[in-house]
């Protein structure tokens, strides 16, 4: 198996240029009588940071990093350790070239707004965000500045970024990456550490915290601290340890053990621990991925590089060890290994770029093969940095232009960029999950309907699926479920009504199953699983390594998809075939060409739907709501719901004469129908849910395709369906 290389012939125009400073600064005078801060965010270097070149023309130059908590919410406890040995080692790289790092806490705004006056800064240099939050920190930073005015003039946040192509305009950009590898745009390469004045103001510069206190002080939250605690104790354990943890104990809601709280996991555990080597770039007390300072980092990944080799180096072996540890499937381990030094940008994705193409040229006499990459490390350096880039741009393009029927956010969940979508101001959340193979589009006639309904809706597109990132890792149900928690708690922040098709379905009955106390009620649409009767022994596959048979199978079947998507989608859609729209098809035909595709589909042949979504859904009782679409042409719908009706007890049903996605081919029908379910459930205790679900119900009667309904305690179903139904 040749490992591909990441790029083909061009065979069009590109608007590029060798730049990678996407930053205009004053020139001559103006710029070098006057003072800039360069605000540090995740770009924690001085190699290959035009930010830092841009202000080095400036007469004195503040390096700041700002401990907000905005940010720090986002990382784990190690990722706290990992930031703390960066921020050592830029610390002691700023000096060495005459400067220094300020260090600060507090909000960024307030913060950047009081060093500006103190400065009298004119420019602040700040890496472009393509995640939502972080874009509307710069945002919140650049208003405040516009109520400041120094010397007749308002300080200018000016942004700037390191990619591998400098796209002059997002507009341009191919949605597709297939159409973009076409294009054969050249790499840029990294730039030199600027020389800096060296002109330093006499300031307070602070002092790095200890890991303890930056725990502390990102958990020290005055607002809901308590329920924050336990919401964050909820992400501290797996769902595959949970789940062996319910079979075990036998409780439905299942909470950390202290004594796991703070714990490395089943393996570090049982590691005899050893002298680290002196150059190590595990520092972590995880010791699972590579740390420190650029320095550090590169030589890590020089070992990496070189695995074939072998070595006499105790910390390139240390690497190997932790590679073979790491490659769970073909490629993995770099992403598991560099994955947060890239996040915290100690080392830029375009260096590793660099460097791997270096060694690969030593290995080949200074060429590159047209056949592939020689080693499969060079090949997962730089198809996964690649991969990362296009994620990158594609998603930075969504950001900055609307396209379609809703306004993009990004989310970075495990190192990856996540799309979403939400509307409404107030009331109850709602959360959409779609099935396999689509993206939060598929809910493009449910989101605004349903929070209109006073409602506050979100969709999201799951790791794999649409143009959310695709990266190289084995995708699981358990992944997904994962997904959808953290989901919860770091976006929606209030327990959800959990809303999914198909095996987005399934998804959100691990999620409910799992960790109850997210989940308000969970909604069912042509769900994937089983009902399995007596279901209660825990028989859950771990090994999910591809074989030989699964890479190819994978790989067949992409092509069939490609070829066959359309007549496969309008036979989901049995009663309205005109809904299986080139929208619909268009965007599936792009993602196939998406970097990691491939991975997502070679999950296929490894599902493990053996969890019974009676056994997940057990205690959950008078909060499930099955909408099925009696016309799927994937399952037996009439067994399916007698099965529900048999082993479920407290279940509602909706028959619709759909295919296998209801939501999108019959939206008018089955929005009314979990709107109605949504009020109902909120109604208790509720004056104004009781109000929103009166109206609901006048619409209900309006719309000729709903049947009449009536209430049963506090969940309706249908006069044929409460039979059973417990």
């Amino acid at each position: 198996m040749s490992p591909k290389r990441a790029f083909l012939a061009p065979k069009a125009p590109f608007r590029l240029s060798a730049s990678a400073v996407d930053v205009r600064v004053e020139s001559g005078a103006a710029a070098s009588s006057t003072t800039a801060i360069v605000w540090y965010k995740h770009d924690l270097r001085v190699e290959d940071h035009p930010g830092l070149v841009a202000a080095s023309q400036h007469r004195c130059v503040v390096p700041l990093y700002v401990f907000d908590r905005r940010i720090l919410s986002r990382f784990s406890d190690e990722m706290l350790e990992l930031l703390l040995f960066a921020l050592e080692d830029l610390r002691k790289l700023l000096n060495e070239q005459g400067s220094n790092l300020m260090i600060r806490f507090g909000r960024a705004e307030n913060v950047i707004g009081e060093l500006v006056k103190e400065v009298q800064a004119s420019s602040i240099f700040a890496e472009e965000e393509v995640e939502y939050e972080l874009r509307i920190m710069l945002d919140t930073v650049e208003e405040s500045l516009s109520t400041l005015s120094l010397s007749g003039e308002n300080t200018k946040i000016l942004t700037w970024n390191t990619p591998f192509y400098d796209v002059k305009s997002l507009v341009d950009l191919p949605s597709s990456y297939n159409d973009f590898t076409k294009l054969n745009p050249p790499v840029v390469s990294p730039i030199m550490p600027p020389k800096l004045s060296g002109n330093l103001m006499n300031l307070s510069w602070g002092t790095l915290p200890t890991l303890a206190d930056l725990k502390e002080y990102r958990d020290n939250i005055s607002d809901g601290g308590n329920k924050k605690e336990e919401w964050t104790s909820i992400k501290s354990l797996s769902a595959e340890n949970l789940l062996q943890r319910k079979n075990l104990r036998g409780n439905v809601e299942l909470k950390p053990l202290k004594l796991e709280k703070n714990n490395q996991r089943g393996p570090d555990s049982k590691t005899i621990r050893r002298k680290k080597p002196e150059k190590s770039a595990f520092l972590t007390s995880q010791g699972s991925s590579v740390g420190g300072g650029s320095s550090l980092v590169l030589n890590a990944l020089a070992g990496y590089l070189r695995y074939l080799e072998g070595t006499a180096r105790d910390e390139w072996q240390e690497v190997h060890e932790k590679l073979r540890l790491s490659e769970k499937r073909e490629g993995a381990s770099f992403q598991s290994l560099f994955g947060s030094a890239l996040l915290l940008g100690i080392i830029s994705r375009r260096r590793v770029y660099d460097e791997a193409i270096k060694y690969e040229k030593e290995r080949n006499g200074g060429f590159l093969s047209p056949f592939g990459y020689s080693t499969t490390t060079v090949a997962a350096a730089i198809n996964t940095v690649s991969s990362m880039e296009w994620y990158w741009l594609l998603n930075l393009k969504c950001q900055k232009s609307k396209a379609g029927n809703f306004s993009v956010r990004i989310w970075r969940w495990n190192n990856h960029l996540i799309q979403y979508t939400t509307a409404g101001h107030e009331g109850p959340a709602i959360l959409l999950v779609h099935g396999f193979g689509a993206f939060l589009e598929h809910y493009r006639d449910n989101v605004y309907p349903i929070a209109e309904a006073g409602n506050r809706v979100w969709a999201i597109t799951l790791v794999g699926f649409g143009k959310s990132e695709k990266p190289n890792i084995i995708y699981t149900e358990l992944v997904w479920a994962e997904l959808l928690r953290d989901f919860i708690i770091e976006v929606i922040g209030e327990p959800a009504h959990l809303v999914g098709n198909s095996i987005g379905g399934y998804s959100v009955a691990i999620v409910a199953g799992i960790w109850s106390s997210l989940a308000k009620s969970v909604v069912l649409m042509n769900t994937a699983g089983n009902i399995i009767p007596g279901y209660s022994a825990l028989g859950y596959s771990e090994d999910r390594r591809t074989s030989g048979a699964v890479w190819l199978g994978a790989r067949l079947l992409l092509v069939y998809l490609r070829f066959n998507i359309r007549n496969i989608l309008r036979s989901f859609y049995p009663a309205k075939t005109d809904r299986a729209d080139d929208q619909l098809i268009n965007e599936m035909i792009r993602a196939s060409y998406d970097p990691g595709v491939i991975f997502v589909l070679e999950s296929i042949f490894s599902f493990d739907l053996s969890l019974a979504l009676n056994y997940l859904l057990e205690g959950f009782e008078k909060k499930i709501l099955v909408i099925q679409g009696m016309k799927d042409p994937l399952s037996d719908s009439k067994s399916m719901l007698a099965m529900f009706r048999e082993h479920c007890r407290g279940i509602a049903i909706k028959e619709v004469n759909a295919g296998h996605c209801p939501h999108d081919e019959l939206p008018n029908e089955v929005n009314s129908i979990i709107k109605e379910w949504v009020a109902t459930l909120e109604s208790e205790g509720s004056p104004v849910a009781v109000k929103q679900l009166q109206q609901v119900a006048m619409e209900l009667h309006k719309d000729n395709h709903c049947q009449e309904m009536h209430w049963t305690g506090i969940l309706w179903m249908e006069e044929d369906h409460v039979d059973g139904c417990g």
